[in-house]
C-alpha cells in the first residue's frame, strides 16, 4: 500500500495526469474520405441550332441530371426562332422541336409553358398577338407530334421580354423566338 505524505501533491499530480489524457485525447485527428475523381470541369453551353440562334454565355457542366431542366435545355433545345413578321415554323425549327417531342414523351409528368417572343418593331398590342401566334405554332406541332394538350399553356410576351437587348437585325432576330419553359415535374438538378 502507497501512503501519500502530501495530499496536496497527490491532487496535483491528479490533474497533471487528467490533463495529459485530456491533450492526448484531442491530438488524434480522424481520417475524412478524399475524393478520388475531380469535380466536372465547367464548359461554354454547345449553341443553339439555326442560323440566326443567340450566342450561350452560362457555364454547364455535361452531366445534366437526365429528365431536369438543364437536360432539356443542354440536350435538346428549349427555343426557336421565326422570321420577321412570321408565325410559321421554320424548317431549322423541325429537329428542335422534334427532339422536344421526344423528350416530353420520355417524361410525361413534365407541363411546360411555350412562351412567345417578338423584336422590338411594332405595337405592343400587335407584338402581343404575334407572340401568341408563335407560342401557339409550337404547341400545335408538339401536339401534333403526340404530346398531350394539356400538358401545355402558352403565353405572349411580345417584345417586353428580349433576349439579346443589342440593336440591329441580329439582336432583332434573337428576340423573335418561342421559348420552351418546363413549369413543373422535371427532375431536380
Amino acid at each position: 500500500m502507497v501512503t501519500i505524505r502530501n495530499p496536496g501533491s497527490a491532487l496535483r499530480l491528479t490533474l497533471i495526469a487528467g490533463a495529459a489524457l485530456t491533450l492526448a485525447a484531442c491530438a488524434h485527428k480522424p481520417s475524412y474520405p478524399t475524393a478520388t475523381t475531380a469535380p466536372p470541369v465547367a464548359q461554354r453551353a454547345p449553341e443553339p441550332r439555326g442560323p440566326t440562334a443567340p450566342p450561350r454565355t452560362e457555364p454547364v457542366t455535361q452531366n445534366a441530371l437526365p429528365g431536369s431542366e438543364r437536360d432539356f435545355a443542354i440536350n435538346v433545345g428549349d427555343r426557336v426562332y421565326f422570321d420577321y413578321d412570321k408565325y410559321s415554323v421554320r424548317d431549322d425549327a423541325g429537329p428542335i422541336l422534334e427532339a422536344q417531342s421526344t423528350w416530353l414523351k420520355r417524361y410525361p409528368a413534365v407541363q411546360v409553358r411555350l412562351e412567345g417572343n417578338c423584336d422590338e418593331r411594332g405595337t405592343q398590342e400587335y407584338n402581343l398577338a404575334l407572340g401568341a401566334r408563335r407560342a401557339n405554332a409550337v404547341r400545335e406541332y408538339l401536339i401534333a407530334h403526340g404530346v398531350a394538350a394539356g400538358r401545355i399553356t402558352t403565353v405572349s410576351y411580345g417584345k417586353e421580354k428580349p433576349i439579346d437587348p443589342g440593336a440591329g437585325e441580329q439582336a432583332e432576330a434573337h428576340n423573335r423566338n418561342a421559348h420552351t419553359a418546363i413549369v413543373s415535374g422535371a427532375r431536380m438538378q
